[in-house]
């Protein structure tokens, strides 16, 4: 006479992983659930930036010259709290002691994150605002490392390889109103003062090692 089988094992209870995929699932055979993939929408307009090296996806539309300011079109204006950087995105309004600008003829402006970035930007214009050009910009400004004003960038005397660190977490340009103030502050923090006229790509390249390869010496 065989051997009667042990009865089978009770059926263990349901995890409540294996439970939460049931109820995914469903009883009517559906498929597993994936979440719905998305193309994110392409940027445009002057500042869609696409490519390699220092390129970065950024949509930084350029503020217009508004008449109620009561300024001269090309005088320096205030960092609007939403303005973005277009050569690497940043909101300059949130690193103001560091930030620059540019204002086109037609008084269209651009600003930036520090002396570095609009340095990036003026050897490559159309790169990082397309459709324009360094022909058109009528004046450029960065701000006074001692009292926070606007400078003149041609007339700005600079500061390279010292230790202070701008808005990216690295090495920058802080700037002053002369020769004195710039050597008083490499005296505290190091680096040499140099000129507007001084910096080229390689210096910049030295401070960011992704700068493009067609960056252009800028004009005066």
């Amino acid at each position: 006479m065989p051997t009667p089988r042990p009865p089978p094992p009770p059926p263990r209870p349901a995890s409540r992983r294996t439970t939460l995929a049931a109820l995914l699932l469903g009883s009517a055979g559906l498929v597993a659930w994936q979440w719905p993939q998305r193309t994110p929408p392409r940027p445009s307009g002057n500042a869609a930036l696409e490519g390699i090296g220092d390129d970065v996806c950024v949509v930084a539309p350029p503020t217009p010259y508004d008449p109620a300011l009561g300024q001269p079109l090309t005088a320096a204006r205030d960092v609007p709290a939403d303005a973005r950087c277009p050569v690497c995105g940043m909101y300059p309004a949130r690193a103001r002691a560091w930030a620059a600008q540019v204002i086109f003829a037609e008084g269209d402006a651009y600003f930036f994150d520090s002396p570095l970035s609009l340095m990036q930007y003026l050897g490559n214009v159309a790169h990082y605002t397309r459709g324009r050009t360094a022909d058109a910009i009528a004046a450029r400004y960065v701000t006074d490392t001692d009292t926070g004003g606007w400078l003149n960038a041609h007339e700005a005397v600079y500061v390279t390889g010292s230790s202070a660190m701008g808005p990216m977490r690295a090495g920058n340009l802080p700037a002053f109103a002369d020769a004195g103030a710039a050597q008083r502050f490499v005296q505290q923090r190091g680096g040499r003062a140099i000129l507007f006229s001084a910096i080229d790509a390689p210096l910049l390249r030295g401070l960011a090692p992704n700068l493009r390869a067609d960056h252009r010496l800028h004009s005066g």
